[in-house]
């Protein structure tokens, strides 16, 4: 078999869609002729854990291991759970105490490209003698964080290797970077970073289309689209939800607020009283204050069910029982290229998915192509509605259902095997 070294930040017990990517196309590689060896970190300070994903690491996989040293455990001290949120990507846009004002001005302009960059020096010690010794011929890095690719990067300048480097999302294109308050400078070395990255590996993969394009006015290198996909999960599921049920399972991260459609449903609330007693908004994982506030004012309690965090198989089980699913991104130019890996698990739960995003979202042409769902902008507020009523007539009528097509490519097989082309 072919050895490839894998360098990642994320990996079990981490939770989160990051993790399930590497850990998918790590399980798979050995039926495409690849042997697969992970390097992670010994000591992370992971945002959010799920020890499930644990029982699902190949037994005869090999994971070497360096330690890092994390800055926001340090950061913690000065306000732990703002701390918790930056790392986990909730930057709060409304009202932000000086704290905050303080931590994102420091992540931003001090760990350039993030706070994981104190793994970069220790790691290439450690690995060009690995790779010397294991007679390595593939490297991959996978980002983010970003810091992983300049691993990859300063390895690449010592030895001779192909290098491969999967942009999980985009670098300074991402929504979230004019949140940094980053200066001139800061702002500046980023792009020199991004670019180098990109013009020094040997081949680029990104997840959506847009990223690709955005990447290609940067890079003459080869790019691929390798989207995040799903498995064909056996857990156990029950039946459909009783209620009228319109789950979002993931994170709401502040600008994920599309307040029309909150308005739709108070609107709905009030209108229909067959609806209001048959509604559900069902929200399960990580959200923002300023986003949970919005839907409070407009959802009554009872109503709305904010579960929290839940584990990967429950994120399975809800989103397989409820009547609709719910997906949202933050409506700006700079989000277009961002598809939700839930996307795809939400493919494989067969329920209809209702889409809410900015204008020209890749989103559009996966479920137009697979016939899975319907998207809206954040303008479209009177179709929206319509909408809502429609799927709701339907669930009334026990007829509420999808007729999806070709979504076998997204499964995470299929999905390495077009990675091992690659390699």
């Amino acid at each position: 078999m072919k050895k490839v070294l894998i360098i990642c930040y994320y990996w079990p017990p981490a939770g989160g869609p990051g993790v399930q990517r590497w850990l998918n196309f790590v399980k798979y590689l050995p039926e495409f002729g690849v042997e697969p060896i992970v390097f992670v970190p010994e000591n992370p300070d992971y945002p959010m854990e799920d020890a499930s994903f644990l029982s699902e690491v190949p037994k005869d996989i090999k994971i070497i291991k360096q330690p890092i040293f994390e800055p926001y455990k340090l950061a913690s001290f000065l306000s732990s759970k703002k701390t918790k949120q930056i790392s986990k990507g909730i930057i709060t846009t409304k009202k932000q105490t000086f704290s905050e004002k303080f931590l994102l001005w420091i992540r931003g302009n001090f760990f350039i490209p993030d706070a994981r960059i104190f793994w970069v020096k220790p790691s290439v010690s450690y690995l060009k003698d690995y790779i010397k010794k294991e007679k390595i011929k593939t490297v991959i890095t996978t980002g983010p964080p970003h810091s992983v690719h300049l691993i990859g990067m300063n390895l690449k300048e010592q030895l001779d290797f192909k290098w491969i480097t999967d942009f999980r999302d985009p670098w300074t294109n991402i929504g979230y970077h004019s949140e940094l308050k980053l200066s001139k400078r800061a702002s500046q070395k980023h792009k020199e970073l991004e670019a180098k990255v990109l013009n020094r590996a040997d081949h680029v993969v990104t997840t959506s289309f847009t990223t690709k394009k955005e990447f290609e006015a940067i890079t003459k290198k080869p790019i691929e689209v390798i989207t995040n996909g799903f498995v064909a999960n056996k857990v156990a599921v029950k039946s459909l939800d009783n209620k009228f049920t319109i789950s979002h399972i993931g994170s709401l991260l502040s600008g994920r607020n599309p307040e029309n459609l909150w308005s739709v449903i108070e609107e709905l609330l009030a209108e229909n009283i067959g609806f209001k007693e048959d509604f559900n908004l069902q929200l399960a994982g990580a959200i923002s204050d300023d986003v949970l506030a919005s839907i409070k004012e407009r959802v009554p309690s009872e109503n709305l069910s904010v579960l929290g965090y839940v584990s990967h198989n429950d994120a399975i089980k809800l989103q397989r029982s409820a009547q609709v699913l719910l997906l949202i991104e933050i409506d700006a130019k700079k989000t277009r290229g961002i598809i939700p890996g839930k996307l795809f698990e939400y493919f494989a739960a067969e329920r209809p998915i209702l889409a809410l995003g900015p204008e020209k979202w890749d989103v559009e042409q996966l479920l137009d192509k697979t016939n899975a769902g319907l998207y809206f902008n954040y303008g479209e507020r009177d179709k929206l509605k319509t909408a809502i009523l429609s799927l709701y007539k339907a669930y009334k009528n026990d007829n509420l259902y999808v007729n999806s097509v070709g979504i076998d490519e997204y499964h995470r097989k299929s999905l390495t095997e077009q990675l091992a082309g690659i390699i």
